[in-house]
């Protein structure tokens, strides 16, 4: 039978401008090198301020393959911890979140601040002259935010957390608009794993061109007015840019791009008029009430932070790396914290509808991925094309390739900086 061999050139060859090799979904030795050259040594996003709110609070998650803990001390700062005693390897926390005052090892209750200090060991007299306390912390990795967005990198010396997302912060900035002036918060998450690579729910976000085609349940679905918004095939204005350092957006809905541009030529769906009587009723002005009801959906873009978080219309979309073929999906909904309830509940159930384990997206987007991964295992030497748009892509005044939002320039973006990384150099 005959063989197909790993090629013998580096693996940042394997990535071109209009297309890329399958092995980078196949291989495990390729998923094994982009830990070490991607996910531990770039800013990696961990969490939402909103979900450890308070002194004490904490959540574990993953960097890469790498277990963690993000926990607010007492002084108010994030930190990231890895989430592995210093003494036999043990994991500290096996809750997914909550409040505590420090982290025991449940193996032999050495115990750790929230900032990871050795804080304790028991009968500490076999350890006089052997351990200062001083010298086994936490393994701490470094921690920054951004508009309530926490990352973290095994990388002490990378360049600052603001320089790595660049023009990617002024969409972060228009994307939180849809709070309304009010903090954003996490709502709650839906999380599910599909049997896939990583870079195939990378691509996804800013993927315009399978909208119509696979979500075709989805917007049979809803009323109108919502399937006209998505329906942007044609639309000119829609458009992907790619940003720089793997990020780009996708802008589905031009005219919900910048919430506070209002033309006023907009109509209120019918289907939140229940909404507008509730809140006339609470004393809303019909000024407040129209921004209610504008950013009920979110944005009108997709926002792909490289490499793990996107902020996708109206919820975070994380991707957590489980093996070659296996990745972990977050999806966050998000909401106000302060103002109507109401409006909250309400993208709840928008976010259900389209994102929950019942929903109509949700589900469909998992079975092509996994169609994907098995295809791809058919002839990982065989490319995965991304030149859908070349034909037609331009340059904005701001320096951003740019085309369609059918197109794939927002996938190249994303193998350009995939290449830069998993390089030698």
């Amino acid at each position: 039978m005959t063989t197909i061999e790993r090629p013998t050139r580096g693996f940042s060859d394997l990535a071109e401008n209009d297309r890329v090799a399958g092995a980078l979904y196949t291989d495990p030795e390729i998923f094994d090198e982009e830990m070490k050259k991607i996910f531990y040594r770039t800013w990696v996003w961990v969490a939402h301020e909103s979900e450890i709110p308070e002194a004490g609070s904490f959540k574990t998650t993953q960097v890469g393959d790498q277990p963690v803990i993000v926990t607010r001390d007492r002084k108010g700062n994030f930190n990231t911890l890895l989430n592995r005693c210093r003494h036999r390897g043990a994991t500290v926390c096996d809750q997914r979140s909550g409040k505590a005052n420090g982290f025991t090892c449940p193996y032999h209750n050495w115990s750790y601040t929230l900032d990871g200090r050795l804080r304790g060991i028991p009968y500490p007299d076999g350890y006089e002259g052997v351990v200062d306390k001083n010298d086994f912390p936490l393994q701490k990795l470094r921690t920054e935010s951004y508009l309530g967005m926490i990352w973290a990198t095994f990388d002490q010396d990378i360049e600052p957390l603001e320089e790595f997302l660049g023009d990617a912060k002024i969409w972060m900035e228009r994307f939180l608009k849809q709070s309304n002036g009010f903090p954003t918060k996490v709502l709650g998450a839906h999380k599910f794993r599909f049997k896939g690579n990583w870079k195939i729910q990378l691509e996804n976000t800013t993927d315009g061109y399978h909208f119509p085609m696979v979500h075709k349940s989805w917007m049979a679905s809803v009323d109108a007015e919502t399937a006209n918004m998505m329906s942007f095939m044609d639309d000119p204005a829609a458009e992907t840019h790619a940003l720089g350092n793997g990020h780009s957006v996708a802008i589905m809905a031009a005219a919900h791009a910048d919430l506070d541009v209002d033309n006023g030529d907009e109509e209120i769906q019918p289907r939140f008029q229940h909404l507008v009587d509730e809140l006339e009723q609470a004393g809303e002005s019909p000024e407040r009430i129209r921004r209610y009801m504008r950013s009920m959906h979110g944005c009108g873009f997709n926002l792909n932070m490289f490499p793990n978080i996107a902020m996708s219309s109206s919820f975070f979309r994380v991707l957590v790396p489980i093996s070659v073929d296996v990745t972990e999906v977050w999806h966050m909904a998000i909401g106000m914290d302060g103002g109507p309830e109401s409006i909250n509940r309400e993208r709840l159930r928008i976010h259900e509808h389209f994102q929950g384990p019942f929903g109509f997206g949700s589900p469909d987007d998992a079975e092509g991925w996994d169609r994907v991964q098995i295809g791809a295992g058919g002839n990982p030497n065989m490319p995965i094309l991304v030149n859908r748009g070349q034909n037609r892509e331009y340059t904005t005044e701001e320096g951003w390739p740019t085309s369609h939002v059918t197109d794939e320039t927002g996938m190249r973006e994303s193998y350009d900086m995939w290449k830069r990384m998993m390089s030698d150099v």
